[in-house]
Formats: structure tokens, sequence, C-alpha cells
């Protein structure tokens, strides 16, 4: 379903430090992704929903991503808005995120799930 969240990252100076934070709030169990290239630890909400803490000097904050159907129709439809929209990045078989700001400088991102989705080579 296009505009459903689907992850959510939430960053830290001490990942670590907010992994045990948000598993003893709420019982979350973590694992690390391999391969990134920052600190990264994922969790699952549901089947098709997850989160993430990720290791982040920039002031810590909250970003939600929201499923679509076609990155770069979404992609479009951010700018047409008058928003702005980062260039899409693959995650390797899973799918493509692009990093947006609203209108009122709020940044979110958008998903699209893709198992075919690979490094460009």
């Amino acid at each position: 379903m296009a505009g459903k969240p689907v992850h959510v990252e939430i960053g830290a100076s001490n990942p670590g430090r907010a992994v045990k934070f948000y598993g003893d709030l709420f019982g979350w169990e973590f694992q690390a992704f391999e391969g990134s290239p920052t600190e990264y630890h994922m969790t699952r909400f549901s089947e098709d929903t997850g989160g993430a803490v990720y290791e982040s000097q920039e002031p810590a904050g909250t970003l939600v991503y929201y499923d679509v159907d076609d990155i770069e129709a979404g992609r479009a439809r951010v700018s047409e808005l008058g928003g702005s929209a980062d260039d899409k990045m693959p995650v390797p078989s899973m799918g493509w995120f692009a990093h947006c700001t609203d209108t009122e400088g709020n940044r979110f991102g958008l998903w699209q799930t893709d198992p075919g989705a690979q490094m460009p080579g």
C-alpha cells in the first residue's frame, strides 16, 4: 500500500546505548546489518515493517520511510508538490530508498521494495 510507514531509523551518537534503551523499553531485538558503512542495527515490528538504530554524528532524530510503488514516480511527485528528493540509492536484494524533505523542512524517506535492486556497476 503506497504511503504506509514501513521503516523507522533512529540516529544515535552512541548506537549501543540506543539499542539497549529501545530493547529494554519495547523488547525489540536487534541484529547488526553487515556491510553498512556505519554502525547499523535492525529490528522487526511486523512481517513488513521494521526499524533501525544507526550511528549519526548529526543531531539525533527519527526518520520515517514510506512505501511507494515506484521510487522514481515518488521522487518526481515530491518535487512537483514543492518538496525535494535526493537520488535513489539501492539496498542490494531488498529495494530502493530516497531521502526527501517536505515543504516544511521535515526529512522523510521513500522506499520501494525490489529484490532485484543492485549497486550500480
